[in-house]
Formats: C-alpha cells, sequence, structure tokens
C-alpha cells in the first residue's frame, strides 16, 4: 500500500449516522475500479458483503478474508476482509474501511487507526463511519474530502414497550448470551418463534437464523449489540433490555452514540424506523433521546494508537516497543491487549527465554501471541496453550505434532449436548480453525483447515437445530425434517420438469448416514465451489447430482432469472439462502461467456464516456463485437485506455473485437446456452461444436449471437473468421489457411467464396487491393492514425449484415 503521504491516491471520508447508504456506495464505487479491498468490522458483516458482491460479480472475482474464514478463487478482483485480516501488502485500485470510529474503541482500536493512517488504495480510499470522526480525520488526513452522509429515514423514540406489545418485525438487544436466550424463551411463549444472532455464532448458524428472519419465519429477533455494526436486517423497532455492557474491563452505562448505533438498525432505506426499551427499565433521558433522534454526539477527541514499528531483537525489546508512548497527542497508547499480555506472561517462561534470542524466534513468539482467545474464559488456561504451540513450533522440523494436534480437536468433534455446551465446542474450534491457517505451522495444513471447517460446520448446524427446537415453537417447520438424497433420480412429476429433489421425512437420519437436515444441504450448496455445480445446454443446474434450478429468459441475455426446482420443498429462509447463491453463479456463468471480461468495473463513472461505450457494448455482445460496432469508440480511446483493455483480454481482430477467451470452447457454450434461454429455443444444431455449418440451419437467426460469422452459404465459427483472417493477412501464412480450410470440409464453390469475403484469394494468398473503385461497391478503408480499426472492403459489405432481432 502507499504511504499515508502519497498523494496519488484520492481519500474521501463518508461520515453520517447508521441507514444513510453509506457501506453501499463504497461497494458500488469498489466495483467501478478494477480491483479493490473492503475491510469490515465483524466477519458475519463481511459474508454479508460477500454475498452481495458476488451476487453481483460472481465468486470467481472475488476472495472472502477473515481470521477463519478464507474463500479465494484463482485470481480475484476484490477482496472482501474483517480489519484485521486486510492483506495490505496486495496492492488495489480501491480501499475502504468501514465504522472507523472504532479507532476508538479500547482494544480493537490501535488496527482500525493503523488502516486510517496506512492503509491506501492506488486510485482512490475510502473511510465510512459515524460524523464524530470529522475532527480527527481532518487532522490527520487534511487531503481528505470529508463528506457527511444523511440518513434516508426518520429514527423516532417510542418510549417503553412489554415484550407483549412488540410490532412486528422488531429486534431486541441485550448484552450477555444468558439474557438473549432468557428473552428469546419468553419471546417464543408469547409469538411462537424468535431468531437468535449472537457475534459468537459462527457465520453459517448467524447466517441460518438470520434468513429465517429474513424471509418472515419469524417476526422477531433478540441479539447482541452484533446487529449494531451494519449487518442489515428489515427491522420496524429496536427494543433495549439493558442499558449496560460489560465492555471487557468494566460493566458501564451505554454512551448515547453507541445506543444510537445500535438502534438505528431501525428503518431500511427509506422506512422510517423507531427505538425505546423494554418497560422493566425506566424511560431514556430527553438528552439521549435528541442526541439519538437528531444524530448529533460530542466528537471523538483521541484514538487508540499501537506502535507498527517494532523490535524483535529479544522479548523485552518487544515489549518495550509495544508500550511505547505516541508522539502525537490525538493518539492514547492502548491500554490491554490479549496479545501484549500473554507475551508478558511467556516472556517470563525460562524455557522461552532460553529459545527466543534472536529475530526470527522473537517475531514467531509474537505471531503466537496473537492468537485469539475467543473462548474467553480464563486467560491463563489460553496461555498454556500459547506457550505449547510456540515451543513445538521453535524445535524441531518447525511444524506442530499431528498426534497433540488431533488430542486437542477431537474432543471438539461432536455435537451433543444443549446451546451453552455447543457455543464452547464453537469457540474452542474457532481457534483451531485460525491455527490451521497458519500453514507454515503444520504438515497438511489443507486437510487440517478441512477438518477444522467441517467441525465448526456441524456445530453450527447443531447449534441452528437447537436454537429452532427451544426459539420457534412449530412443530412441522420443515428444518426440523430430513433431506434425504435419493439413490437413483425418481421419475419427475407431471406438473413438474424436475425430478424431485428428494423426500422430507420426519425421521432421524438413517442408518447410512444419507440424511441430513435441510440447514446442513442448503449450507453444503451455499460453500460449494464453482466447480461442484453442473449446468447443462438448457440452462438446469444440478449440484451433486440433485437439480436445483434452471435458468430462465431475463431482459436480456446477461441476465437470466432462476427458477428454483421444486420450491414448495424449501422454507422460506432456506430459499431465500439457495437463490442467492445461484444468483452469484449465474453472474459466473455470463462472466465465463464473456471471456472473463469486468464489464462492470469499466463502465463506472469515473471511466471516460468512450471506454464505458465500449465495455457496454462488450458485454451486450458477451465479448465480441464487430469493429464497424467499435470504431468510432475505439478511435476516441486514448494509448492509455487502450494499452488496459489489451491487459484484460482485448483483441483487435479482422473483422471483430473480442475478448481472447470468450472465443474458447467453454465460454462459445455458455454463449449458447445464454443466448438460446433468451430467444427461448434451442440452439442450432451443431452449435458451438461445429466450426462451419450452411447459414439455413440458423433458421434467419442472427448467427453472431450465437457466435458464428455468415460468410456466402456458410456460417463460420467467429475464432475459426478470426485465425483465417490473420493467416491470410500473414507473409507465411498460405499454409495455415490451406490446413484451416481442410478442417472445414467446404465444397470448392463455398470456400473460394468465405476467402473472397475475407479478401483473400482461392490458393489462400492475399488479394490485391484493386486502385479502382468498383461501381456500386465503398472503397477499402484502413486503419486511421488513432489506431482505431479499420475494414476492408469485403468487411464493410460484411458488417451491413444483421440476420435476425439484435441480442
Amino acid at each position: 500500500m502507499s504511504s499515508p503521504s502519497s498523494r496519488s491516491s484520492v481519500v474521501v471520508a463518508e461520515l453520517g449516522p447508521t441507514n444513510t447508504g453509506k457501506t453501499h456506495r463504497a461497494i458500488e464505487r469498489m466495483l467501478e475500479h478494477d480491483t479493490g479491498m473492503i475491510g469490515l468490522p465483524l466477519r458475519l458483516l463481511a459474508r454479508e458483503v460477500y454475498d452481495r458482491v458476488t451476487a453481483r460479480v460472481g465468486e470467481g472475482r472475488v476472495a472472502l478474508m477473515t481470521g477463519e474464514e478464507k474463500r479465494l478463487p484463482p485470481r480475484p478482483d476484490y477482496w472482501i476482509c474483517t480489519v484485521e485480516a486486510m492483506p495490505l501488502d496486495r496492492p488495489v485500485d480501491f480501499l475502504a474501511v468501514d465504522e472507523i470510529q472504532l479507532a476508538a474503541h479500547r482494544e480493537r482500536g490501535h488496527v482500525f487507526t493503523d488502516r486510517l493512517l496506512h492503509a491506501r488504495g492506488r486510485r482512490e480510499t475510502w473511510f465510512l463511519g459515524a460524523d464524530t470522526m470529522r475532527p480527527m480525520v481532518q487532522g490527520l488526513i487534511p487531503q481528505a474530502s470529508v463528506k457527511r452522509a444523511t440518513r434516508l429515514s426518520q429514527l423516532r423514540y417510542a418510549g417503553t414497550r412489554s415484550l407483549k406489545s412488540l410490532p412486528p418485525r422488531s429486534a431486541v438487544v441485550a448484552f450477555s448470551a444468558d439474557r438473549v436466550y432468557e428473552l428469546a424463551e419468553s419471546l417464543r411463549r408469547l409469538r411462537g418463534g424468535v431468531a437468535v444472532v449472537l457475534g459468537a455464532l459462527s457465520p453459517r448458524t448467524r447466517n441460518a437464523q438470520v434468513a429465517m428472519y429474513q424471509s418472515g419465519e419469524v417476526q422477531y429477533l433478540v441479539a447482541t449489540d452484533a446487529i449494531g455494526m451494519g449487518l442489515n436486517l428489515d427491522l420496524n423497532h429496536v427494543a433495549f433490555a439493558a442499558l449496560s455492557k460489560f465492555d471487557g474491563a468494566e460493566q458501564r452505562e451505554l454512551f448515547p452514540d453507541e445506543m444510537a448505533q445500535i438502534a438505528g438498525r431501525a428503518g431500511r432505506h427509506l422506512n422510517d424506523g423507531s427505538f425505546g426499551t423494554l418497560n422493566t427499565l425506566p424511560e431514556l433521558p430527553p438528552r439521549v433521546i435528541s442526541a439519538i433522534e437528531s444524530h448529533r454526539f460530542p466528537a471523538v477527541r483521541s484514538l487508540i494508537w499501537r506502535n507498527a514499528a517494532l523490535d524483535f531483537s529479544s522479548p523485552e525489546a518487544l515489549l518495550d516497543s509495544l508500550a511505547r508512548a505516541p508522539r502525537h497527542n490525538a493518539f492514547v497508547r492502548v491500554e490491554r491487549a490479549d496479545d501484549f499480555d500473554a507475551l508478558k506472561d511467556l516472556s517470563h517462561v525460562p524455557a522461552i527465554r532460553e529459545i527466543a534470542t534472536d529475530r526470527a524466534t522473537v517475531e514467531l513468539l509474537w505471531q503466537v501471541c496473537q492468537i485469539p482467545d475467543f473462548r474467553k474464559g480464563l486467560f491463563g488456561q489460553h496461555v498454556t496453550l500459547l506457550r505449547e504451540t510456540f515451543l513445538q513450533l521453535s524445535e524441531g522440523d518447525g511444524k506442530l505434532e499431528q498426534a497433540w494436534l488431533a488430542k486437542q480437536v477431537s474432543p471438539l468433534d461432536d455435537v451433543s449436548g444443549d446451546i451453552h455446551t455447543l457455543m464452547d465446542r464453537l469457540a474452542a474450534i474457532r481457534i483451531w480453525t485460525y491455527i490451521s491457517h497458519r500453514s507454515s505451522w503444520l504438515n497438511d495444513a489443507e486437510q487440517w483447515q478441512e477438518r477444522t471447517r467441517r467441525i465448526e460446520d456441524a456445530l453450527g448446524d447443531a447449534l441452528h437445530e437447537r436454537l429452532v427446537e427451544r426459539f420457534v415453537q412449530q412443530a412441522a417447520r420443515r428444518s426440523a425434517r430430513r433431506f434425504v438424497r435419493a439413490t437413483a433420480p425418481p421419475p419427475p412429476r407431471s406438473d413438474s420438469p424436475f425430478a424431485r429433489l428428494g423426500q422430507l421425512l420426519g425421521e432421524v437420519p438413517s442408518a447410512d448416514g444419507t440424511a441430513m437436515t435441510e440447514e446442513q444441504f442448503v449450507q453444503q450448496v451455499v460453500d460449494a465451489t464453482h466447480e461442484a455445480f453442473q449446468v447443462d445446454a438448457s440452462g438446469s443446474i444440478s449440484f451433486e447430482d440433485q437439480p436445483l434450478a434452471r435458468l430462465v429468459r431475463g431482459k436480456d441475455r446477461r441476465s437470466p432469472q432462476l427458477a428454483l426446482a421444486e420450491p414448495e420443498v424449501w422454507t422460506a429462509g432456506a430459499r431465500q439462502r439457495l437463490e442467492r447463491r445461484l444468483v452469484a453463479l449465474t453472474r459466473d456463468l455470463v462472466t465465463e461467456a464473456m471471456g472473463g471480461f469486468p464489464a462492470e468495473a469499466l463502465t463506472g463513472a469515473s471511466r471516460s464516456a468512450a471506454t464505458r461505450g465500449l465495455a457496454y457494448r462488450l458485454a451486450e455482445g458477451l465479448g465480441v463485437i464487430s469493429r464497424g460496432e467499435a470504431r468510432e469508440q475505439w478511435r476516441l480511446l486514448d494509448d492509455a485506455e487502450r494499452a488496459h483493455l489489451r491487459t484484460l483480454g482485448v483483441r483487435e481482430g479482422q473483422r471483430f473485437l473480442y475478448v481472447a477467451e470468450a472465443l474458447a470452447p467453454h465460454a462459445l457454450e455458455r454463449r449458447c446456452m445464454l443466448t438460446a434461454l433468451f430467444q427461448q429455443s434451442p440452439p442450432p444444431q451443431g452449435v458451438p461444436r461445429e466450426p462451419a455449418l450452411e447459414v439455413a440451419e440458423f433458421g434467419g437467426r442472427d448467427a453472431r449471437a450465437f457466435g458464428y460469422e455468415v460468410l456466402g452459404p456458410v456460417a463460420l465459427r467467429i475464432d475459426i473468421v478470426e485465425r483465417l483472417g490473420e493467416a491470410l493477412r500473414h507473409p507465411h501464412g498460405a499454409r495455415q489457411v490451406h490446413t484451416l480450410m481442410q478442417e472445414l470440409r467446404l465444397e470448392s464453390g463455398a470456400r473460394t467464396r468465405v476467402l473472397r469475403e475475407l479478401g483473400g484469394q482461392s490458393g489462400g494468398a492475399p488479394a490485391k487491393r484493386r486502385r479502382r473503385r468498383r461501381r456500386g461497391r465503398a472503397p477499402a478503408t484502413a486503419p486511421d492514425k488513432s489506431g482505431a480499426p479499420g475494414q476492408s472492403a469485403h468487411a464493410s459489405a460484411q458488417a451491413s449484415y444483421r440476420g435476425g432481432p439484435k441480442t
């Protein structure tokens, strides 16, 4: 990343209350750049944003990075991360950090402060957060453009209410897990069902609970203040069940701005929201109500800071450098942090003092100290784990012992027990998931990553089941039934084009292990990589040989819609999650047809009009357009813009401007599928397998839409046309022309006509241009000085061919 003094990156601070659309605008802006990264305060929020972005651009272009969850495609363009997990050594064009006011948080604040000072995108950097950060941002980053974001809806105080009188679409907020469960139990008895959200839940448990609420299966939510950090929920009312919380050091009253952050979750987009307290609490003071409703709070006066220039010469030197006081009066040194406390304890262990005598081992010791204590139990127990981890890593082959790892992890692979037991195991396995992603510490790291992820998933599923059993009073709810994969495809139902997905039985899993709950099957689909799905030429989507959905006609070829197989089988929450994952898959399919061309990044307002127009045309043509269509906009591009398009795979062919990978066989198959879906008729016989077809095979339909070009009596696949055109213009291309023509197996008359259309002679040598203009034919056009694609006389004539409706 650039240094904070760099002026090459535009810095924008969008500051304001909740429900102003700050995060949404940052995501939109990021997608206008070729590459981008956004840091978010919670892994739950990171997963939510990841789902939103992948639904726009597909999973193949997006990476997810948190302390315990990593989804890394081969070549990601966009990185969705927790703030602590942002890979700052990876340069990106756009970078954003959300909830930057957390720079004042007593434990995590130093990380946000570091990002404010040092994290930059190459072209643009955004900081998002509360307006209380305005003086700090203006003082520390004078060149920043500070904008005030206004709330899209009104937030009003509604007084105190009993649990019984809470309106539908309400959230009750408490500050301990025990209190959350107590309130959820009360609401279940009154209302029949409630969803539960805590920061300690695994992403899959939280997603299943939120999906249950968002889809309307339950109308009430009980949560901790985890919902205050930007989680998007359809809430009308927020009720506080407590006005104080334990902040890691002491039990204290909530600050008004903290209350506003939570209360502001009520009211989505243009819908007004309300907040209040349960009737077990007193009315809020008028000054607090006024501050929350008007979104005005005292400015942040100091940020938590930690020295980034660490001395690894010895444990003592490291402790001293961590304890160094800031020089700037806007910063306050972090008072306490688990990693610092662990280092202080371990530095007194004789065995560690003997080993940690050089930079490498001291740096390793510091890395071990940064293993998070998700259990939040006895700190001494966590330090003991860190001591054993360091001693193993600093001896022998520098890896953790397999037997020791198994001894720690195996007891956690148990889904029995109540909610508290499962929560404790989830917290413990998160530590080992974190450790497993330090690949250099383990032999066979991928195997341990898979094992810890599988255990966490199983515990998360079991926890969701317990939460539903305890807090949703619906004996017939489908999620409690079992989804049994059929061993052989059953016959299709007469009223459905699909074979039935499976059987929903009110029984326990079968002995052979084929049974699973609905949530488990849905989660497998949600977590599956692109390669795990099967998509046939008709647009039917299957997973593990089970039909899930099919693509149907949308507004254009790039926007096919989804129709779930057997929609009545799924609960509303499961249906919502399936659709979200399959929408991301659909985006990947369209991207494949375009050869990976990042059209969305090139159509943003920051691009020139010529670039936007050309990118739009290329996207509309699924990565292929004629040179005639491209000529004017290509002429208007400057050299840098043309060079950038070439780095993205755009090629100037003889008859087409195209994305190189869009002419690959797999991309052409996707093109034909999307075109046939849009035209609502099967593709012509032989498309796209056959390189040459008779024009009659297209039945009057546009051959170009399927990736073919009409040349005389035949239609040649566009990749063949470009290869022939290039060979015809190469001084030594006659042999390649001869070989290609033999492969096409054209009759002599058709061969002569094709070569003439392409500007060549029947023997394969380039035809000499006539100086005299023929009657009724336009002269050949040479490339202009701007480098815009020119056209031969034959290409000009062919460019007028339309052959059917434009797609």
